[in-house]
């Protein structure tokens, strides 16, 4: 690949990368671990991720332990938990704490889609910036000795390779709108 096209290339791919973390941490059917993934716990008064301070395992499918390594944490990561926006009580026993999932409505699914498919189209848009970002350079390449057709070919490619990336952005989206309406 040419290189001038690989740093957008690369721009692209950690758009989808970042929008595939993001949606990780929308909560579907299963309890899945990631939906902490954004929890910090005061740790000493040092904010720290949830998962440097704790063993966090899925023992049922609409349960998530939380097993603290120093059982002193136990009542800082339930009040962070608390204080997150995922709207789950943590029942804990004085040494690990459980979060029991409930399941999801059918209005409440709709409304996970409607945000993830806004998601995939932000990260559309920022695809698409990219591209825009490319163009620009191109053209100013035409200024430099490069020839007009050059930089159609360049222009060519560079579409080419946001069509793929869109598609691909669709197929994510997609698959975690099933994923989260499947009961």
């Amino acid at each position: 690949m040419d290189e001038r096209l690989q740093k957008y290339d690369d721009k692209m791919k950690k758009t989808k990368k970042s929008l595939e973390a993001d949606l990780a941490t929308i909560r579907a059917g299963r309890a899945n671990p990631h939906i902490l993934d954004k929890i910090q716990v005061d740790y000493y008064g040092v904010p720290t991720p949830l998962q440097q301070v704790a063993n966090i395992t899925v023992p049922e499918a609409r349960v998530i332990q939380i097993q603290p390594w120093e059982a002193k944490m136990v009542k800082e990561i339930s009040k962070a938990i608390l204080t997150s926006d995922l709207g789950i009580n943590p029942n804990t026993d004085g040494k690990s704490i459980r979060l029991v999932l409930p399941e999801l409505t059918e209005e409440r699914r709709k409304e996970l889609v409607k945000d993830v498919k806004k998601r995939g189209e932000a990260a559309k848009v920022a695809i698409r910036n990219i591209r825009r970002d490319a163009n620009d350079t191109f053209k100013k390449l035409g200024k430099a000795d490069v020839s007009e057709d050059e930089i159609k070919e360049l222009e060519e490619k560079i579409q080419k390779m946001t069509d793929k990336m869109v598609k691909e952005i669709d197929g994510v989206v997609d698959v975690k709108s099933k994923e989260i309406l499947t009961v």
